[in-house]
């Protein structure tokens, strides 16, 4: 499957962004998807993840109460809503696909990122 995530951009502090990841292939809604971000310098980050059916949702300890991941597999698409976004979130923003979600930074399939910037 192949992975193609977009809506990043610069925004300020307290905004909100949607971020979107499109997958290809008939076996998108088979899989579960998850969202994994990188600051410069830093390493790689679990955000939130979703299973198949989209009836559960995990998140880190600090994107919970802020971001919201859906799915709609009729779209083949996965979402990451981000509201009261802080610096501290900016970052290259990953989607990934595997057989199951979880809090996991290692999955099988990754799009290209996008990036995410918040000013203060």
């Amino acid at each position: 499957v192949q992975l193609q995530a977009s809506g990043g951009g610069l925004v300020q502090a307290g905004g909100s962004l949607r971020l979107s990841c499109a997958g290809s292939g008939r076996t998108f809604s088979s899989l579960a998807m998850g969202w994994i971000r990188q600051a410069p310098g830093k390493e790689r980050e679990f955000v939130a993840a979703i299973n198949r059916s989209g009836g559960s949702t995990y998140y880190a300890d600090s994107m919970k109460g802020r971001f919201t991941v859906s799915r709609d597999n009729a779209k083949n698409t996965v979402y990451l809503q981000m509201n009261s976004l802080k610096p501290e979130d900016t970052a290259v923003y990953y989607c990934a696909a595997d057989v199951v979600a979880s809090s996991r930074l290692t999955w099988h399939y990754w799009g290209q990122g996008t990036q995410v910037t918040v000013s203060s």
